[in-house]
């Protein structure tokens, strides 16, 4: 299995947040912690320039994964930034021989303190549907067509594809050669879903693979308060690998069963100023990993 990291284990979600480590402090304390490579996280933190982007992976013996375009696709006045953003990832993945990008319809306000719980969650009415998957085909053709980029969706805590239901439904409504899926095992046991049964159910679909764990104490309080997503994640709810709920030798098993043969990133989403050492965490979840079998 090749594994590699994301911006987000150390905080960044944001490229223009002013709390974010330094660009190159990432990528040293992803190399030192054994990667082998890294996702391009917001577009924007990382240097855009695609050939001093590829010296400064080069260097440290990184390679670009994939990118992952995180914005409001729910959001019909975000129309414009969704595809500024998603052509300006492109562009440097296509670049830098990356193949992989991911597509996340970012936290909406109304549903951000309802994680876990569909039922409860606000949903879009069918026009707001409509337009929502217009915006997320359109960055997806952006990507597969314009670009030769596989593209998939990532369902994401917060965002109105959360869960299982608004997965199946998106996918079932665009054209699988236009839209792959990414399994997040830390979301999707967030949303109530298991992370196993969708490997098995989305096996022919899997374009990419996020590896993150949950606390179940703080998951179960996150749920029953209603507490707000970026809280949650400032609180450690996805915590250290082999400390959580996600069992990943029976998911490294079977994605050895399903053949798949693409990267795994390690997604572990925290604050940019939390407390813990980041590169002590990252070299703790390798190792794990090591012992689990990736």
């Amino acid at each position: 299995m090749k594994i590699g990291n994301a911006p987000c284990s150390w905080g960044v979600e944001f490229a223009d947040d002013p709390r974010n480590p330094s660009w190159e402090s990432v990528l040293d304390e992803c190399a030192a912690a054994g990667f082998e490579g890294i996702d391009l996280g917001p577009v924007g933190f990382f240097p855009e320039d695609p050939a001093e982007l590829k010296d400064a992976l080069t260097s440290r013996a990184l390679t670009l994964t994939s990118g992952v375009v995180f914005r409001p696709f729910h959001d019909p006045g975000a129309e414009a930034d969704c595809r500024d953003v998603t052509i300006r990832t492109c562009r440097i993945l296509s670049a830098l021989g990356a193949k992989e990008l991911v597509l996340i319809d970012s936290i909406a306000s109304k549903r951000s303190r309802t994680l876990g719980r569909p039922h409860k969650a606000p949903i879009l009415d069918t026009r707001g549907w409509s337009d929502f998957h217009e915006r997320i085909e359109t960055a997806a053709r952006i990507g597969s067509e314009d670009c030769g980029l596989t593209v998939s969706v990532h369902p994401h805590a917060g965002g109105y594809c959360d869960f299982e239901e608004e997965l199946d439904r998106l996918l079932s409504e665009i054209d699988a050669d236009t839209l792959k899926v990414c399994i997040d095992s830390g979301h999707a046991t967030l949303a109530g879903m298991d992370p196993l049964a969708l490997l098995r159910k989305y096996s022919d679909r899997i374009a990419l693979v996020h590896l993150k764990d949950i606390d179940p104490i703080k998951k179960a309080a996150v749920v029953r308060d209603g507490t707000e997503f970026y809280t949650a994640c400032a609180d450690s709810l996805f915590c250290q690998m082999g400390k959580g709920d996600v069992d990943f030798r029976a998911f490294r098993n079977l994605l050895g069963g399903i053949g798949y043969v693409g990267w795994c990133t390690v997604e572990q989403d925290c604050a940019p100023n939390a407390h813990e050492n980041k590169v002590e965490i990252a070299c703790a979840n390798r190792n794990f990993l090591r012992s689990a079998g990736f």
